[in-house]
């Protein structure tokens, strides 16, 4: 089975010309139903846990959302495929009616993987003319913005999902066994690099660009004085911690994060192999690499890692303020590895790409949030509570969809999402 290649930014006007809307429509739809291609309809349809999602049910839930959205509004007299679908697609937007069970999403053997696809088609047909008309309607073409970063979100989702459906399969199929093996390096040494203290800007400026609600108001912050890791952490960092027993110290973690080690029996990441020799990636049960970086743990473990190693987890701030000066470039999808990569060469590196960095902020709102208006304002709003704040996009997130500002989410004992750390110090 070929590998998928994810799919480059339109340059169809040139390398300095903007990709119209039509252009980042057909890529990124399309790149949706290229990451599909490798799987059987069988494996479209598998729910492993609640956190995952169906294949079928990601390139459904994209098409209802265009469908509830954007449609019905844009387009007089326009008629959807099926009623009923909205039910069983609608995730979590109370406010346009009710939903089938997350946890429930395995047992929809109807629609038909085939029947989902015709009716993407038939909402890319539709849709056809609205792109053109948004060009020059700036409040449609955000609400066609917004729906495709959330596909991309899906996109995403998709890969990490299959991968947990996979793993969970005592065969072990791999997504793409054909997929290229990231070059053997050596990890550079960790480094430290220091930040002065001082007040720093963070959040998007809704005014220059597209960005989610949940990135604004850019807002000053206060920093201590501290530095960050010049890298990530490496799973032979992991494994030291792991030989010294880090998961047999409840010293090290915090009290939700050890009775989640002993309730679930955690010993390693997840995906290692019980000898801790082997990872499962998306091409299947691969050697690990002791240089590349730890995936695939909890908040508890970083933070556990964190003690153990005498630091801490960055804040959210002390991140972005790192990142604002870095073009978003990495091991990206578009690299085509779909899975974390060693660092490349000193100095602060890796802060997009690889793995989502946990930070030890708690996902909360700006001073000033103000979340969309009308249903769009469940998007984002509505779940900040109980979770934490990751940042810089992972091997599976694509590169136009990343920006210094982008916060995403997890609860503290979620890892089947591509998660890792770096660590930071206070410097006073």
């Amino acid at each position: 089975m070929a590998s998928v290649p994810a799919a480059a930014p339109s340059t169809a006007h040139g390398p300095d010309a903007p990709e119209t809307l039509a252009e980042a429509w057909s890529r990124i739809r399309g790149l949706s139903e290229r990451l599909a291609a490798p799987l059987a309809p069988e494996d479209q349809v598998v729910q492993t846990m609640p956190d995952v999602s169906p294949t079928k049910w990601h390139l459904a839930h994209v098409t209802w959302f265009f469908e509830r959205f954007v449609l019905p509004q844009a387009v007089p007299g326009y008629e959807t495929r099926d009623e009923r679908w909205h039910y069983l697609f609608n995730s979590y937007y109370h406010t346009v009616g009710e939903m089938h069970a997350r946890p429930r999403r395995g047992l929809l053997s109807r629609p038909t993987v085939a029947e989902i696809l015709d009716w993407r088609a038939q909402v890319d047909a539709a849709m056809a003319p609205v792109l053109a008309r948004a060009e020059e309607d700036a409040e449609l073409a955000f609400l066609v913005t917004l729906g495709l970063n959330h596909e991309q979100q899906h996109q995403e989702l998709l890969l990490t999902d299959i991968q947990h459906v996979f793993w969970s399969n005592p065969l072990g199929p791999a997504y793409d066994p054909g997929l290229p093996v990231p070059p053997s390096r050596q990890a550079p040494a960790l480094t430290w690099h220091e930040h002065p203290g001082d007040d720093v800007h963070i959040g998007a400026d809704a005014a220059q660009g597209f960005c989610f609600d949940n990135e604004t108001p850019r807002h000053a912050v206060r920093l201590r004085p501290h530095a960050l890791a010049s890298r990530l952490v490496t799973n032979a960092e992991f494994q030291a911690f792991i030989d010294d027993g880090g998961y047999r110290n409840p010293a090290l973690w915090l009290s939700d994060g050890w009775a989640q080690v002993q309730s679930e029996g955690w010993t390693t990441p997840l995906y290692w192999s019980q000898d801790r020799q082997e990872v499962f990636t998306l091409g299947g049960w691969r050697d690990l690499d002791p240089h590349a970086p730890v995936s695939h743990v909890s908040f508890y473990e970083a933070d556990a890692y964190a003690r153990w190693a005498g630091a801490r987890l960055p804040t959210e701030a002390e991140w972005e303020a790192a990142a604002d000066t870095q073009a978003v470039q990495g091991n990206l999808l578009e690299a085509g590895w779909l899975t974390p990569a060693a660092a490349t060469a000193p100095g602060l590196t890796q802060l997009f790409g690889d793995v989502w960095e946990w930070t030890s902020s708690p996902y909360m709102a700006y001073p000033g949030f103000r979340p969309l208006a009308g249903s769009l304002g469940e998007y984002n709003g509505k779940f900040m509570c109980n979770q934490m704040s990751v940042r810089g996009g992972a091997c599976l997130t694509s590169g136009d969809h990343l920006r210094a500002s982008y916060r995403s989410f997890f609860y503290p004992h979620q890892r089947w999402q591509v998660l890792g750390f770096r660590l930071a110090r206070d410097l006073d």
